[in-house]
């Protein structure tokens, strides 16, 4: 394969509403869109941190910097012949995830493509519909969160998530089950609460939840295990979750009995794939989150979420759930609490130009030296 050229377009979409955890709210949505030419084919990807130090250190900014500076002119140097060979230089450079997911998942759709096949394919999947659950941010108030839930009921959802954090965990789950009643329901705490608040934490078995996500800091494994000890609701990690490595200790030391697999917080498709298989010989089932990325982004984790141990709903929603307008055609829509991969080859998703072009923030553009004429 001979690299032409790679492009990337930042862009920002204004959310359809504000997007509020326990550490920060955002109205827009940042994405870098990453295009890899090569023999005829354009590969996409989207390295998609949140505006802010939102979920990481990661920023638009410093992603941006890490693509420019050092990573795309290292892939266009190094001319990898596969997303494998990509794969491997770009875990050598190190770095931004987020950074290294656009890129990767870039060449990723490259090799589907080339195969002429559908991503999913591509990754080891079978089924192209996976199950979808509502996820709802931290509201003003209880009504506010009840009527929100109730807006988007008629779609389906496989489940509703909510953020909680001190002061806003209870209260909102009683009143979700006197509304909704045996609906399946989780929260996510975004690592809110410390080990002070373990007791607390346990009275949230009474509500029935399908696993509580995240609640403690990202580095404290044994207050995960310490809690999953003493809880009968699974514990689900999140940030913490960010390699093989660190998923294999917690899931030793009993930290956790469930995982979430972020694309972007691993680096890349091939990450998210290593982690979702070391899960599987633990006998740890595992589910797709987003951060949530725009089109392209979320198109490629409904792909990965159809591998065999996804066994719980995806984060990924409707693009109209969250964004104003999305970046690709058709946009990612849900039926009945499914989402269907479209037919066609590699992300099985086109970018929408005018969408890219109304909401640019910046461009560049890199060609190689090795391009055919």
């Amino acid at each position: 394969m001979s690299i032409d050229r790679i492009s990337l377009t930042h862009v920002r979409i204004p959310l359809v509403e504000p997007f509020r955890i326990s550490n920060g709210v955002v109205t827009e949505k940042d994405g870098i869109i990453v295009r890899v030419h090569a023999d005829g084919l354009v590969g996409c990807g989207e390295a998609s941190p949140m505006g802010g130090s939102f979920y990481s250190v990661d920023t638009p900014d410093s992603v941006w910097d890490a693509l420019r500076q050092t990573i795309v002119p290292a892939v266009i140097a190094r001319q990898p012949e596969d997303a494998a060979q990509a794969n491997n230089l770009l875990q050598g450079l190190g770095g931004s995830p987020f950074a290294l997911a656009g890129v990767e998942t870039a060449f990723m759709e490259l090799d589907a493509l080339r195969r002429n096949e559908p991503l999913f394919r591509t990754l080891g999947g079978k089924e192209k519909s996976v199950e979808c659950g509502l996820a709802m941010g931290i509201y003003e108030s209880i009504d506010e969160l009840l009527r929100s839930i109730d807006r988007h009921a008629d779609l389906g959802y496989k489940r509703v998530k909510i953020k909680i954090q001190p002061g806003w965990d209870r209260e909102p789950l009683h009143e979700i089950r006197k509304r909704f009643g045996s609906i399946p329901l989780m929260v996510d705490a975004n690592c809110a609460y410390t080990r002070q608040d373990i007791d607390h934490l346990r009275t949230l078995d009474e509500f029935d939840l399908m696993m509580i996500e995240q609640p403690l800091a990202r580095e404290d494994l044994d207050g995960h295990a310490m809690l999953q000890s003493v809880i009968s609701t699974p514990v689900c990690l999140d940030e913490s979750a960010e390699n093989i490595d660190q998923v294999t200790e917690a899931i030793r030391k009993g930290s956790c009995k469930i995982v979430n697999i972020k694309i972007q917080r691993v680096g890349g498709l091939a990450n998210a794939l290593a982690v979702h298989d070391v899960c599987a010989e633990m006998g740890v089932p595992v589910w797709a989150g987003t951060m949530p990325e725009l089109g392209i982004g979320g198109a490629q984790t409904v792909h990965l979420a159809t591998l065999a141990n996804f066994t719980f709903p995806t984060d990924v929603e409707a693009s109209t759930r969250w964004f104003v307008e999305d970046i690709i055609d058709p946009a990612i829509d849900v039926h009945d609490g499914m989402i269907t991969i479209p037919v066609g080859t590699g992300n099985c998703y086109r970018l929408r130009e005018d969408i890219l072009e109304k909401y640019s923030v910046r461009e560049e553009l890199f060609i190689s030296e090795h391009r055919t004429a």
